[in-house]
């Protein structure tokens, strides 16, 4: 298997209209690994760049239709994360083109937006962005089906909904990132799905990419850190309908899966607290 970090730190991988103050929190620092705990009003910027995030994919969720294309949206996104007062995050990220993935189908993740991409009836289509405001990021990811799709595919979106967010129950100051990947693990594996083993989560705020990185499956290749409170995390599964193994594609950007089997992902910003988490991208 490749080296986790190295696919987290080469190309992309890698609600609250008044937010209650998070107590506890420390004044910025970097631990032994390089992991800022960010200070509350570090914090504050984050819900920001994590509402502009989450709006983006609202709405983009909201007016997707058949025959639209992938640079539609991307262009859309593009502008709304501008009115907003945030750049794009991805757009020259390493090189990346647009501002946004847009994956469909088998397609797992980095899908480049293109015009001649048709967005069809019954496709499933991912969608990943991150703003950047004043200084910190948000980074989020949804799957959506486009008009009726069939019952295998409705069941993959539930299960990596579902999964997303047993992850996020195990975050608290104190638990493990072995914690979340145990509980994403175990329940896609249950439900007959595959976990995607060779791109992980991230720490994110002032880069898009901090330390750690957040697996989604047991493993003794990367770090099993203890969580603290100010930590803030994209967590983010990607579940297969069938083998997990990938491929990418000659672009050097697009992944499939090798069986052309579904693939579906749902991500979050998530902060660390002493008592739990605090979901900085939800989408209400």
């Amino acid at each position: 298997m490749k080296n986790l970090r190295d696919l987290l730190f080469n190309p992309l991988k890698n609600e609250r209209s008044n937010p209650p103050k998070t107590k506890g929190l420390p004044p910025m620092k970097k631990s032994k690994k390089g992991i800022e705990l960010k200070t509350e009003a570090e914090i504050e910027i984050m819900r920001v760049s994590g509402k502009i995030v989450a709006t983006v994919l609202k709405e983009i969720e909201e007016m997707t239709k058949p025959g639209m294309t992938t640079a539609d949206l991307d262009a859309y996104a593009e502008k709304r994360i501008k009115e907003m007062g945030a750049t794009p995050s991805f757009k020259g990220y390493h090189g990346f083109p647009a501002s946004i993935c847009a994956s469909i189908n088998d397609e797992v993740v980095h899908g480049i937006p293109n015009p001649k991409k048709v967005i069809n009836m019954g496709d499933i289509v991912k969608i990943d962005t991150g703003a950047f405001y004043n200084g910190f990021h948000g980074d989020s990811c949804i799957t959506f089906p486009v008009g009726k799709i069939k019952r295998n595919a409705v069941k993959l979106l539930e299960v990596a909904e579902v999964a997303l967010y047993k992850g996020i129950e195990q975050v608290k100051a104190g638990n493990y990132l072995m914690d979340i990947a145990i509980a994403v693990q175990d329940y896609v594996e249950k439900n007959g799905f595959s976990v995607v083993e060779n791109f992980v989560g991230h720490g994110v705020g002032r880069n898009l990419h901090e330390e750690p990185s957040v697996f989604n499956v047991r493993t003794k290749d990367l770090p099993n850190v203890q969580l603290k409170a100010g930590m803030t995390l994209a967590i983010e599964p990607i579940i297969n309908e069938g083998k997990k193994q990938t491929r990418t594609l000659k672009d050097r950007w697009t992944v499939v899966t090798v069986d052309k089997q579904l693939s579906a992902q749902f991500e979050h910003t998530v902060l660390v607290t002493n008592d739990g988490y605090e979901i900085l991208t939800l989408r209400n």
